[in-house]
């Protein structure tokens, strides 16, 4: 266990596109407050302090700060990047706009690609490695600082020093990030194999890009909460959640930004690993549906898939372990709309968080799922959260009517029942993607709901999957957040060798995965977090010499001989592809460590006011209206969810409501209530 142990409360932030989710909690008291805010996009540490403040956390004692963030994510789909140059292997400046030979869309010579870093500013210095790291050019010095001022007279504030075959021999990357600190104005120099000490030119160059490109955006966000957090009287630790769901220092954070894309979604994810494993349901499929946009991912033995392949959009991958989020755009907020060619679609628009759906009345008139669900029944707009200006249900169904209705010849309720068919067809496929292109049969995996929409809609993405169970955890508006109060302290290491198993030198194999386990062990020692053990994770990239595409292998430990190697990948290999090629020499291309500060446990009941339970379900029961479900209109219960007996159980249809969300069950589908006060819904199919 660290030296410097932290005690009290302590709070996990998480800004998404549309509300800023916080849960406080004290593991010793076992007490949490929850507190849900509009997020502020101008500047989101508004919405976090208020987020705070709603909590009433006390700055000056608050033991420690987990945030999660969607700001790099956004800044890097928006394009909203800091002016950033590149220096890079004389004739390789058009790498980043070369890429992989693919298309944008793949129907027709159509679509639009633009390189994150313009051509303009990737200039190219005399200098060259080959694939053993040999020096077949020298590195030009004169030319190194010719480069780094004329990006400086353009404007740049952060630079990307990109060599050819730096992951074999960094010499000349280290030597001229040497000449720039000597010119550059500031601490924005990105070193490409200091990132990512791997082959494939183009993605290690957008890889050093995107995180040149956010570093400073990051940074200035960081010192903008740091200081409004030290005005309340903040002096603890901040901590930012990376994208492989483990957390980090805010004050190392900015050298890595790249990491922190895909932090928000990681979260969330790390939670559902964590509430699955005790409730005894270890293999997951996460369904976070937010604002703007739904997210699928893969849990297995209570360990989400880490993927370092991750492409955030196209032609803009990202080779750093993060987990393995796939996101379709269809959130609440989804917009819907007939196309001209009569034909129904949902997204990828959003109404967001300014000006939302048509129902939060804060000037929407486009009509988006979120309404949909109102129309029906599904949603109660008395408990609507943030409403600004109340809008009345006949404006919404005029709306409908008209811009859904008419052109399809439907009334408004069987125009919203179509957009909320249409929804749930997409994000089924999303479900079904990341499932079944992994090799996994949806059928033996419980669906994981969360996010403020999540469970309007999961028990009928369930039906469609034919998945047998649902788990929708206590809280799951604020699920995410929850995952940076329960998220380990995780370092992850990659290191290219890119030789045959047959010719490997076992020690260097075995060193390298030594000396990661030790850098990694040394970092979690320098957190000020509490950690009850340090656990060390090895896998290592393969692929049968000749092959492109790479198979992730898990390893047992930093030492093994070179025949265990070859039979884990032969298996592997088989196992996601079931054909064996034993004539066929493998090839280990990368060396992976994960080295895992693994935080104490936290009571999930607390999720849930215990005092507020009542002795029978009917006592529970608010009110019944009439919803309309796939096979009609229902009068159906609606339950408040903190009022539920420990041992709930009932058959739907029925509605349950909380503060963060609203949860559909749907007619003949059997709930039960698990001691963490999890609901487990046991979905009817109708063969």
């Amino acid at each position: 266990m660290n030296e410097m142990e932290i005690s009290g409360f302590v709070a996990g932030v998480d800004v998404g596109g549309t509300f800023t989710d916080l849960v406080l909690v004290d593991p010793e008291t076992r007490t949490m407050r929850l507190a849900k805010t509009p997020t502020t996009p101008k500047n989101q540490s508004f919405g976090v302090m208020q987020a705070l403040s709603e909590a009433q956390a006390d700055l000056a004692t608050l033991a420690l700060i987990v945030h999660g963030t969607t700001m790099t994510t956004n800044a890097v789909l928006e394009r909203k990047l800091a002016r950033t140059g590149l220096i890079t292997t004389d004739g390789f400046r058009d790498v980043l706009e070369l890429g992989r030979r693919t298309r944008p869309d793949p129907y027709g010579m159509k679509g639009v690609f633009r390189p994150i870093i313009p051509r303009d500013l990737r200039l190219e210095i005399p200098e060259r490695m080959d694939a053993d790291g040999e020096v077949v050019i020298p590195l030009n010095e004169q030319a190194m600082r010719k480069a780094c001022a004329a990006l400086i007279a353009t404007g740049c504030e952060s630079l990307v020093i990109h060599f050819l075959h730096s992951y074999a021999n960094p010499a000349h990357e280290l030597r001229a990030a040497e000449i720039a600190r000597e010119i550059w104005p500031n601490d924005n120099i990105t070193i490409g194999h200091a990132l990512l000490a791997e082959s494939r030119e183009f993605e290690r160059g957008v890889t050093a890009a995107v995180n040149a490109s956010v570093q400073p955006l990051l940074t200035r966000y960081l010192d903008r909460l740091r200081r409004e957090l030290e005005k309340g009287g903040y002096t603890n630790d901040l901590l930012i959640v990376n994208g492989n769901g483990g957390m980090v220092s805010s004050r190392f954070v900015a050298a890595e930004a790249a990491k922190t894309v895909m932090s928000g979604p990681a979260s969330g994810v790390m939670a559902a690993a964590y509430t699955g494993r005790r409730a005894g349901e270890p293999n997951l499929i996460t369904y976070d549906m937010g604002g703007t946009s739904t997210d699928v991912s893969l849990i297995r033995d209570a360990t989400p898939a880490v993927s370092g392949e991750i492409e955030v959009e196209y032609a803009m991958p990202i080779h750093l372990p993060m987990v393995d989020v796939r996101t379709v755009g269809a959130g609440g907020g989804s917009i819907a709309k007939v196309n001209d060619a009569g034909l129904l679609e949902i997204g990828p628009e959003s109404a967001g968080a300014v000006p939302g759906p048509i129902c939060y009345g804060r000037g929407g008139t486009e009509p988006t799922i979120s309404d949909a669900n109102l129309i029906l029944g599904r949603l109660n707009p008395k408990t609507l959260f943030s409403v600004e200006s109340p809008v009345s249900m006949q404006t919404i169904r005029d709306v409908f009517a008209k811009k859904i209705g008419d052109p399809l010849g439907l009334d408004a309720e069987d125009a919203a029942a179509a957009v909320i068919r249409i929804a749930n067809a997409r994000m089924a496929g999303a479900t079904r993607m990341v499932s079944v292109s992994l090799g996994i049969d949806p059928r033996d995996f419980a669906l994981f709901a969360f996010g403020g929409a999540g469970p309007l809609h999961a028990v009928a993405v369930a039906r469609e999957l034919d998945i047998p169970r649902v788990l929708i955890p206590g809280r799951p508006g604020i699920t995410n957040a929850l995952g940076c109060v329960v998220a380990d302290l995780r370092h992850d290491f990659v290191r290219t060798l890119n030789r045959p198993v047959a010719a490997l030198d076992m020690a260097q194999v075995h060193g390298v995965l030594s000396a990661q386990t030790a850098e990694g062990r040394a970092l979690i020692e320098k957190e000020s977090v509490v950690t009850d053990r340090i656990d060390a994770l090895y896998s290592a990239d393969m692929q049968f010499v000749g092959q492109t595409h790479l198979l992730r292998v898990s390893l047992p430990g930093p030492d093994f001989e070179r025949e265990t190697l070859q039979s884990l990948f032969e298996t592997a290999y088989f196992d996601r592809f079931r054909v064996h090629l034993p004539e066929v020499r493998a090839n280990l291309v990368n060396l992976n460590t994960s080295v895992v500060g693994v935080r104490p446990e936290i009571d999930l009941s607390v999720l849930i006011d215990r005092t507020a339970r009542k002795a029978i379900l009917e006592e529970a029961c608010i009110e019944t209206r009439r919803v309309r479900f796939g096979d009609g209109w229902h009068e159906t219960p609606v339950y408040r969810r903190d009022q539920l007996p420990e041992n709930a159980s009932f058959i739907g249809p029925a509605i349950v409501e909380q503060m963060d969300t609203t949860v559909v069950i749907e007619p003949g589908d059997r709930v039960t209530q698990d001691r963490d006060g999890n609901l487990i819904v046991e979905v009817w199919i109708n063969a």
